[in-house]
């Protein structure tokens, strides 16, 4: 499998180290333990794209969003991680906004 580094160009797969899927959210210090378990231990299996973290290990030593089909392996996008949570954050921003304006939480 080849990924495009967005700092490196085209490298072979075996540069990086994968971390694992993109999507869980650490719980709130105050979860009880059974999130935390769920947090840790439980992952969905899912047949289609997918975001993964992965590090340049063996390049520029950069976090990398992959998004990738996990039936074919064929890589949609590759991003700098800073930039998946700069746009994470802004979505978080204006729902957050668009729940003050309609007055309160939902």
């Amino acid at each position: 499998m080849l990924i495009t580094c967005p700092f490196c160009g085209l490298r072979d797969a075996a540069e990086f180290t994968y971390r694992g899927d993109a999507a869980p959210v650490r719980p709130a210090a105050d979860a009880g333990e059974a999130a935390f378990f769920d947090y840790v231990y439980l992952r969905d299996n899912p047949a289609g794209p997918i975001r993964e973290h992965w590090f340049h290990r063996a390049g520029c030593h950069g976090w990398v969003t992959v998004t990738r089909d996990t039936r074919t392996h064929a890589i949609e996008s590759v991003v700098p991680v800073e930039a998946t949570v700069a746009a994470e954050a802004v979505v978080a921003a204006e729902a957050a906004v668009a729940v003050e304006a309609e007055g309160g939480a939902r």
